[in-house]
């Protein structure tokens, strides 16, 4: 089951801070079509978060055609946004591991290692010129 986390330094508002880690999820395959999202009492409990901005994002999921509530049973995934690189995420995922240590071996501190990839993902590339 997906577990939320909230950062409260990031400035982006914890509803929307939920729909990104939903959607994300999506993308990569980590939900899929059927898959439960957790009740908003237990979204509550985990985060210590408003039980009405648990609502807003779920709302807002739904409004998107992503999620769907169901009554008395709970809000599930009704369309997921991955695609076919999917695939390639894992072997993917563990060249960035190795290199997210390599990056605090040199004695990056997480918010370096955010800032070093956000300005990396917005920098135009040879390819892209």
């Amino acid at each position: 089951m997906m577990e939320f986390h909230l950062d409260g330094r990031s400035g982006v508002a914890p509803y929307l801070q939920l729909i990104q880690q939903v959607r994300r999820a999506l993308r990569l395959g980590l939900l899929v079509e059927g898959d439960r999202l957790p009740t908003v009492k237990e979204v509550v409990a985990k985060v210590a978060i408003n039980p009405n901005t648990v609502s807003k994002a779920y709302r807002e999921l739904e409004y998107q055609g992503l999620v769907a509530a169901k009554p008395g049973v709970g809000t599930f995934v009704v369309r997921t946004l991955a695609d076919e690189s999917v695939a390639a995420h894992e072997s993917l995922r563990q060249e960035l591991q190795a290199w997210l240590d390599k990056a605090r071996a040199a004695g990056l501190a997480d918010e370096s290692i955010e800032a070093l990839i956000a300005t990396t993902l917005r920098t135009p590339t040879e390819e892209s010129r």
